[in-house]
Order: structure tokens, then sequence, then C-alpha cells
């Protein structure tokens, strides 16, 4: 689009010019040898402009007041009528930092050359006098100047400090790789952008010159640090550019910096879809700019794909959905980059073709927006006229954010509430008013959610039609009350309802509730809307009056909410599942009324039966936190119990539909809470070193962590389900005498004490969205009685010679969860070695029996002796899956008491912890026939599977006593045969 025109300054931005130009000659008056003459001696143009300039920009103004000096010597240097030539904004900053003595200089001059630039860019932005292009290019040089001045400074004196540091490899000196992503690495900064960093460095290797060499990563990590000081801590100067470096890999969890071999494992193994779209954009903005092509070069095949990649739709669809949400949830409909036809639409437009055909087609790799808008039309993938529409409505939402932004200097893409700020916008923009205006944006951001939905949005969402406001027409007289109660009933009944009375009064339960009764306006006539739907797709279900039961509770709670209304109204397959899976499961039901926010996941029936594996969970998860501040502990929180909220239903949704087998479900909820520990452990970690300093091993080196979380039973034997507890031993093996090296030290006993409780509090304090799990840390060594955390070699004496058999039992099932590897191992060869001792078997079938007897007795059926007495299988009776006699824990007992008998002859036995592939192994050592073997795992899966449906349906895991009687039978068989009593 052409520039904007010039509108007319109005009487209220005329009032804050005028203010602004009073408050700029009082300050002006107190400097000493200024006459106050020079402002006058502005031309008239001059004048006017700064008149428009300090009429809409509130940050300009204050400029003008707080140092009138850096304006008066802008409007004298005349850098304020014209552009830039290359080069020349870097070499100002290079010639102010020639002779800077110290870092407090250095912050202070790189943010009064900031502020300096950025008076000039808004003025120059505003008054028209640099279009789009020159506004993003003076950003983006600016920020490229201010990161590699201010790197190279730092660097030749961390090198005085610390050494130089030298490739192990190539015997070279090395140098930082920095790269710039998203708008910065595409040269389109706008005027209040953060900058997304990742740091990067050649090879590993130590540092020379100094007294005590420091490991590259170290000297890097360090360098990095004094770099992002330099640019984003707030002074009384301002800041240079606030940093972000939740891209690099592993997020705020991982190191700070990354050799290029860890680089590129990290995205050749790891790398995630939304990551290949944020590295489109990477380019070197400072430091080494040969090793950083090096290092692109080397990422460009996980980017650029060799075949033409049509999976990237989904994965940007699934992305732009997850922004949908987010907006949906902070209520940014308003906002001009995230909002429906925002600045983010035409980026995934663009990245969508990249991602596609970037990899052959090599005129797609580039990172600029509009260039690729072109080379889409040059190259035929979108028409002209396709592209003109995007190409001009990008750049009126481009002109947009900068409005915004320019009042304040604030990061925002948020249209304004406020009359003053709202007439600000409509005048930088060349609108007469705020009408004129939002009637164009709303325009524009039409249009580009119109091509959006042609590229990217889901073929579904594109049901309905004109049609559609007349679904369920025939239920909108009787839910408006314009039937009687006979004739509502009579029209139930024939539409299928068994009791229709009682469906009539849950309706008019709904209809007269103090929640629907405080709608306002807009939310009942959305409510109006969808009701009518509802009961035309309920009355197609089977079961009309269990779906109507379960589904009520539900708009109720949402009645409030009523943007869940418009998303199951606008989304009847959305609308579908939900009735299919509340009809199938009171438990699913109760979740999501609990929890409406999983609504969201009902919008993708693939996503939704088609959980992901163990990578792209941990993978998703991180991806999550990493959008989340590292210091706002409540949104981590939040967002750790909604994605666990979520993949919980998504495997209950698949276990219903069929779709994930039995020890599947299980695999993918130990696998979903293994992802949350994982999280939880860094989370915990980096707010406890953070609190007290690291650690330290008895040698004396720092922690890293050094710590492992073991799971005991269902969560250790891989076999976790719905609602289940996490069994936990938190384990460590720093030096428990040694004091932590921060400026609060405490023994490492003490730290790793503190890092347990902080795990326990993440998993189990109870937020809007629940709890993460509920923790039982009772098979640690000396139960409830010892310490917390143990140290590795206590827990290795205590199960040594204090443990008792059923401690041996448990674990047989216990393995390491996440933690440190190198802890991992050592855990691994001590519970190795401790279930491998030689057994006195009588003394072992005698114990394991007697702790079997104590628990049927204190667990099992009463009145049917645990499962033992002769009316325990008639129909009347009830059998408990889990405690009664040949149930699930005979199985489990049986299988631990093999492996602690058998496992010194046999070590493969205790190689895994699950019941299922601990029995192939008594199968392929011979000492299980095959056929008995084989009758445990099917018991032993027809048990589980029964115990997860009677989870699903809220029900106790207790059936029928006439059922599973072979499978009884065959396990109590088994049990005897054993010597088991």
């Amino acid at each position: 689009m052409s520039l904007p025109p010039l509108a007319a300054l109005s009487a209220p931005l005329q009032s804050s010019a005028d203010r602004a130009l009073a408050a700029f000659r009082t300050t002006l008056a107190q400097i000493p040898g200024v006459p106050a003459a020079e402002l006058d001696n502005w031309p008239d143009e001059q004048q006017a402009d700064f008149a428009r300039v300090s009429g809409a920009s509130d940050f300009v103004a204050e400029q003008a007041a707080r140092d009138p000096s850096m304006l008066l010597a802008l409007a004298a240097s005349g850098e304020l009528e014209r552009s830039f030539a290359t080069g020349e904004l870097r070499a100002q900053l290079a010639s102010l930092l020639d002779d800077c003595p110290d870092e407090d200089e250095l912050a202070r001059r790189l943010r009064r050359y900031r502020n300096r630039q950025q008076v000039r860019i808004i003025w120059r932005d505003l008054t028209r006098q640099a279009d789009l292009a020159e506004t993003c290019n003076d950003l983006s040089d600016l920020a490229d100047a201010s990161i590699d001045l201010a790197y190279q400074w730092l660097y030749g004196r961390h090198c005085v400090q610390f050494g130089t540091p030298i490739g192990r490899r190539s015997g070279q000196p090395q140098h930082l790789v920095v790269l710039g992503m998203g708008k910065l690495g595409a040269h389109e900064l706008n005027l209040s952008s953060d900058i997304d960093l990742i740091f990067g460095y050649p090879e590993g290797g130590e540092t020379e010159g100094a007294k005590r060499a420091l490991d590259n990563q170290e000297f890097f990590t360090r360098l990095g640090q004094r770099l992002i000081k330099a640019l984003d801590v707030i002074t009384v100067d301002g800041f240079v550019f606030r940093v972000d470096m939740r891209l690099r890999p592993y997020g705020s969890s991982g190191p700070l910096v990354f050799s290029f071999n860890a680089l590129e494992q990290y995205y050749q193994d790891q790398g995630r879809d939304w990551e290949r779209y944020a590295m489109i954009k990477a380019r070197v903005v400072a430091g080494d700019q040969v090793a950083g092509g090096q290092l692109l070069q080397m990422l460009r095949p996980f980017v650029y794909r060799r075949y033409l990649d049509f999976s990237a739709v989904e994965a940007l669809r699934s992305m732009k959905q997850l922004i949908q949400q987010e907006v949906r949830r902070k209520g940014m409909t308003e906002n001009v980059k995230l909002g429906s036809g925002g600045i983010r639409e035409v980026e995934f437009i663009a990245q969508a073709f990249q991602l596609i055909h970037g990899g052959r087609d090599l005129s797609l790799q580039q990172r600029p927006l509009l260039k690729v808008l072109d080379t889409l039309e040059g190259q035929g993938y979108l028409p002209p006229p396709v592209v003109a529409e995007l190409k001009e409505g990008y750049e009126f939402l481009r002109y947009t954010e900068h409005a915004l932004q320019a009042i304040a200097d604030r990061q925002t893409q948020m249209l304004p509430d406020g009359e003053l700020d709202r007439s600000r916008v409509a005048f930088i923009m060349g609108f007469d008013d705020w009408m004129a205006f939002h009637e164009r944006l709303t325009y524009w951001r039409g249009r580009i959610d119109w091509h959006f939905r042609q590229v990217i949005a889901d073929p579904d969402e594109e049901e309905g039609g004109d049609g559609e406001t007349c679904i369920g027409g025939e239920w909108l007289p009787l839910w408006e009350e314009a039937l009687d109660e006979e004739s509502a009933c009579r029209q139930l009944a024939e539409a299928g309802f068994v009791e229709p009375a009682a469906a009539w009064r849950r309706l008019t339960d709904l209809r007269t509730g103090p929640q629907v009764r405080a709608m306002q306006r807009l939310g009942r006539e959305r409510l109006d809307a969808f009701i009518p739907r509802l009961l035309n797709m309920t009355v197609e279900h089977a079961n009309p009056d269990l779906v109507l039961e379960r589904v009520l509770p539900l708009v109720e709670r949402v009645a409030r909410r009523s943007a869940y209304l418009v998303l199951l109204t606008e989304n009847p397959g959305a609308l579908q599942r939900l009735i299919q899976l509340c009809a199938a499961s009171p438990w699913i039901a109760e979740q999501i009324t609990r929890f409406p926010l999983l609504l969201d996941e009902l919008l993708n029936e693939g996503r939704l039966y088609r959980p992901p594996l163990a990578p792209e969970l941990a993978a998703e998860l991180r991806e999550r936190l990493t959008r989340i501040p590292e210091d706002d502990l409540e949104q981590q929180m939040e967002a750790l119990r909604h994605f666990k909220l979520a993949h919980g239903l998504r495997v209950a949704a698949s276990e219903i539909a069929g779709t994930l087998p039995l020890m599947k479900v299980s695999d993918y909820l130990t696998w979903l809470a293994e992802a949350i520990l994982d999280q939880v452990l860094a989370l915990s970690w980096r707010q406890t070193v953070a609190r007290y300093g690291t650690p330290r091993r008895a040698d004396g080196s720092l922690c890293d962590p050094d710590f492992i979380i073991v799971g005991y039973g269902k969560v250790g034997g891989l076999e976790f389900g719905h609602g289940s507890d996490l069994d936990l031993v938190f384990i460590h093996d720093g030096d428990p005498q040694a004091e932590t090296d921060g400026a609060k030290p405490i023994d490492g006993a003490q730290f790793f004490t503190r890092l347990g409780q902080r795990i326990i509090h993440l998993l189990t304090t109870q937020t809007t969205s629940g709890a993460l799990y509920e923790v039982d840390m009772r098979l640690r060594p000396s139960g409830a009685s010892g310490l917390l955390v143990s140290s590795l070699g206590a827990f290795q004496r205590y199960q040594e010679s204090e443990a008792w058999t059923w401690e041996h039992q448990a674990l047989v099932r216990a393995r390491v969860l996440v933690g440190s590897p190198r802890v991992a191992a050592a855990f691994e060869q001590v519970r190795l070695a401790v279930l491998g001792r030689e057994r006195d078997l009588p003394t072992l079938r005698t114990e394991v029996s007697e702790m079997r007897a104590k628990m049927r007795s204190t667990l099992g059926t009463r009145e049917t002796a645990a499962g033992t007495a002769e009316n325990a299988f008639s129909a009347t009776a009830s059998f408990d899956l889990k405690q009664d006699a040949g149930g699930i824990v005979d199985i489990e007992f049986m299988v631990q008491y093999a492996a602690l008998a058998w496992s010194r002859q046999h070590p493969e036995l205790v190689r895994y912890t699950d019941n299922i592939r601990i029995l192939d192994g008594l199968e392929q050592a011979g000492l299980l026939a095959g056929d008995e073997v084989r009758l445990l795992q099917e018991a032993y899966k027809a048990y589980r599977s029964a115990a997860h449906r009677q989870a699903l349906q809220k029900q106790p895991g207790v059936v029928g006593g006439d059922q599973f009687q072979a499978e009884r039978h065959g396990v109590m068989r088994i049990w005897r045969e054993l010597g088991l009593s």
C-alpha cells in the first residue's frame, strides 16, 4: 500500500502537542548555555512536525522533555529529514562506543543512543518521511548494531578476564554466534519488538591465557549473560532491547549456549514443527558471521525437507489453533497480530508454502515476508490478485502495529480502549476518526482471514452455510417456552426420550437457573442459538436421556463464558464428539464440565483420537512452557495442568473409540507423567538453584543436577491408569555436607530436601485446574519416617541391610523416570545387585505369602474372604479385580516372587519393570510354561482393561463374582504351584 495520508490534528491531540511543547520549553530553559531561541529558529514545517509527533506519541514528548538537547541535536543534524545510508547507523554507534571505559558506561551509551534513534524513527514514521520498509530496516539495523557492537566490546574484556576460548579440534580462537529469530531475523523489526536470540559456538575446548582455564561452554554462557544484561536490563536510561531466549533448544530449562554439534543434534533428533517455522527467519546478527553461515547451512535440512512436505499445512494449522486457543483464553480478539485476520495469518500463509515447497524450490528459502509473497506470485503458487491483497492488508496491519507502539514505546498489538489513544491511532493512520479507521481495519482483517482459510484452515471448518442457522429450529419453541409442558414432553417423547418429563425438567432448570438468568444479552443469544443444535444432535444418539443428563451441567458451567457455546455452535463436529464422549463416559463428562478449556481438544478429530508418542509429548510440553516468562510460576503451573488434562482427555477418548488398546493407554499415560515430571524437575531445580546456588559433588564440582526421580508401582511398571497416584522416590548423588555456591548457601542435604519439597509442591498444589498428581512417597527408605531425599549411598545401604522383602518386591517395578543419566545408571546397578542377591526360597515364599495374606484380609472383599470362600464365584457376590484371590495383585506378587527367586541365575528377568515383559522372560528362561505365561498375561490384561472401563464409568474396580471365573481359577492354580499360600 502507499503511505498512509497525513490527517489533521484533532483538538485533543493538539492539546497533547501543546503540553509537550510547553514541557520541552520548560526543560530547555533549565539547561545552561542552550538558548531557547534555538527551538524558535526551527522552520515552520519542522515545528508542525513536532506538533504531529508529540501529539500522537507520549514517548517522543517524554524524551523531548527529559533530554531536550538530544532532540535539538537531532534536528540540527538533519537526520530527521533524511534516510540513513547503509552502515551509517552502525558507524555512529561504533564511534560512540570507541572509548567506552566500563560496562556501566556501555549500558548508558547504548540506551541513550537507542532513545535518540527511536525518537528519530518514530518522527520519520509519523511524518510519513519513511515508509514501512525503511522503518523496519532502521529498527533492525539498530538491533544488529547494538547486539554486535556490545558483543565485540564485551568479548575483548571477557578474554582478558578468563582467557581466549580455543577450539579443541581446530585449535582456533572461538567466537559466539548470535542468531536473530522472528522479525529480527527477517529484518522486519517493529517499533517496540523483543529480540528473539539463540546463542551458539563452533566447538568445545578451553580458554587459554588466564590463570584458570574455563570450558568454552562456561565462557560463552557467562559472556551471553553479560550481553543480555547490556541490552535488556532497565536502567534510568531505559533499555536497549528486551531479549527473549526462549526459542533456544529446551527453552528456558535448556543451557543458554550450545555448541554447533549440540544444536545440530537437537534439531535432528527433537526439533518440532514450530521450531522449523521459527528457523525459517533465523539470521546471524552478531558474532562470527562466517561460522554462523556454516551453522545455518547445517540446520537447513531441518527446516527445508527435500520432498514436498504437505504435513507442514497441518502443523501450521495446529499452531494457529494453539494461538487461537490462547487468544480466546486471554481475550485478545482485538489483537492485530494474533487475532483473526491478523499479521500472523499472513505469515502462516507464506510459511506454509515455504515449508511445503522450500526444500525443492530454493527461491522460497528467504526471510522477508513481502519478498516471499512476490516469489509466490512469480512462481505461480498464488494468483497476482491474491498476493496484491495480502501485501496491502499486511502493510496496513504493520502500519497499525507501529501506530499502536509509537504512542508509548510499548510492545502491544492490542487495539486501545481509551478515546485519546483511539484518536491517536486513527490520526497516525490518516483517518479522521476511529470509526473510519476501524471499518477499514475490519475489512482488511476479513480479507486476510478469508485467504488464510483457503490455504491453511481445516476443510471441516467450512461445514455449514446459509442454512446452518435453521439447524434444530424445531426445538426453538420448546426452549423459548412457546410450548406448554404437555406439548413439550410429547415432542421429546416423539424424538426418542424415554423419560421426557425428566428431560423437560432439566431444560427448564437450566433456563430458569441463576447462571442463565445472570447472562448478558450477547451470551443469552448464543445460548439460544446453541440449545436447539444440541437437542437436534442429542436425539440422533441412541440414549438421548443420558446425553442430556451429562451435557447440560457443562452448558450451565460455561453459560457465563459463552465463547465456548460459540465454539460448539460453529463446530458441529466438536459438538458431536462432545456428545459421544459424554454418553460413553461420565468421567469424561465430569472432566470437561470441571475444566471447560478441554473443549478446545474436541476441535480436531484426528488429533483427539491420535495421541502423540513420548518424544512428541515431551517436545510439545517444552514448546508450551517456552512461551511463558521464566518467573511466572502461576502460568507455568497452569500450563502443566492444562497439558495433563488435555492429553488425559485424548487418551480416554482414544480408549473409548478403540484407537488405543489397553497396553498403549498405560504407555501413553506413563509417558505423559514422565514428560510432566521432566519439566517439573527442571522448574524446581532452576528455582531452588536461584535461591540457594548449585550443590556440589564429592569432588567439589557442581551438580547438574545429580538427582533422579524413581517411579515405583504403576508408573514404574508402565501400567499407569486414569487417576493413578505417583509412587516416587527421590535420590541424589551430591555431597550432603558441602555448601551450595549461592548467596544464601545451604548444605547439600538441605538443598536436595528442598528440591524434593519443591517438586511435590508443583505436583500436588491445587489450582483452578486442579492438581497434577497425588504423590505417595512412602516407598522411600524407612517409609514416612525416612528422609524425603536419600543419597545414592544411603539408598544402597538401606536396600542391602535394612529393607524388608516387600520393599524388594516393590524394587522389581522401580525405574528412573527423569533426572541425571549418570545417577540413573548408578541406581540401576544398585537395583540389579539388590534384586539378584542369593535368597532362601522357602523363606522368600513364606514372606511373600504372608504379605499377600495381610493385604487380602484388609483390602479384599470381606463377604467372600477376599475371593477364597465358596460363594466367591456366585453372581450375587463381588469380585475385586485388584485385591481378591486370582486377581491383579496375585499376578503381580507371583511375578515379583519369581524375579526375586531367580534373577540371580537369570538377570534378564529384572531388565524390565512391567509384568508382561517379566513374564515373557520367565518363559524364555524355562521357568514357567508358555501356556501358563499366556494365561497370566491374558488374565492380567483382561483385569486391567475391565478396571480401566470401570474408571471411565466412575465405578470402583469391582465386578460380579460370576465374571472371569476361568482366569481366576487359573491364576490361583499357578499361585499354588509356585508354592505360595
